[in-house]
Order: C-alpha cells, then structure tokens, then sequence
C-alpha cells in the first residue's frame, strides 16, 4: 500500500468538510491506498479555532505529510489555504501530487 496524505476542506462549513473528508478517506481506501487526514484527527484533541493550537496541528500534519509516498488534493470544494500549505510542502520535498474529484455535480 503507497503512504497517502489526504487534502481536502477543513475550515468554513465544518460539518459539511468533515463528511466530504470521510468520502475522501473511503475513497482513497477503496484505491488500495493507506490514507491519513490530519485535520480529521487532530481537531479531536486540539482546538482550530485557536491561532496556536491550529498552528501546532499544522505542523504536525506537514511533518507527517512529508513521510507520505503521495499527497492526494480533493479538489470537490476548492483549495483553502490550509491545502494550499500543503501543496506547497509537497513541491517543496518534490513529492507526487494527484488531484481528484469524487463528486457528480451533487453535493454534500
């Protein structure tokens, strides 16, 4: 199985980003790929309303980011800047990026 960091929205319509990220997941699972959504685990423990503590899931999440095989972008609802950070990082290390749709015009 190929290591799969997951981009998707997080921010803005939470609930609506937290369903379209479990999709995300089962979708990337369904590829064979083993799949890890840090703004779907990390906001358990930490708060991302808080300028700090968003910050510390962040780097958490790049530095995770960075031990992955490939960075999949799901691009449904577009890029926040917190995908963004991550794309970057990924050129940044040269690492292959993919970037996918899951939606048929409907949505979440």
């Amino acid at each position: 199985m190929i290591k799969v960091v997951i981009e998707s929205p997080f921010a803005g319509d939470v609930v609506r980003n937290v369903k379209y990220a479990r999709l995300c997941l089962a979708d990337s699972l369904k590829r064979g790929e083993a799949p890890f959504l840090s703004h779907l685990l990390y906001p358990l423990v930490l708060d991302d309303n808080d300028p700090k503590q968003r910050k510390q899931g962040i780097k958490a999440g790049l530095e995770w980011g960075r031990k992955a095989d490939l960075r999949a972008v799901y691009i449904d609802y577009g890029i926040t800047k917190g995908m963004e950070m991550g794309i970057k990082d990924a050129k940044k290390i040269r690492q292959p990026i993919e970037y996918r749709r899951i939606l048929d015009n409907e949505k979440i």
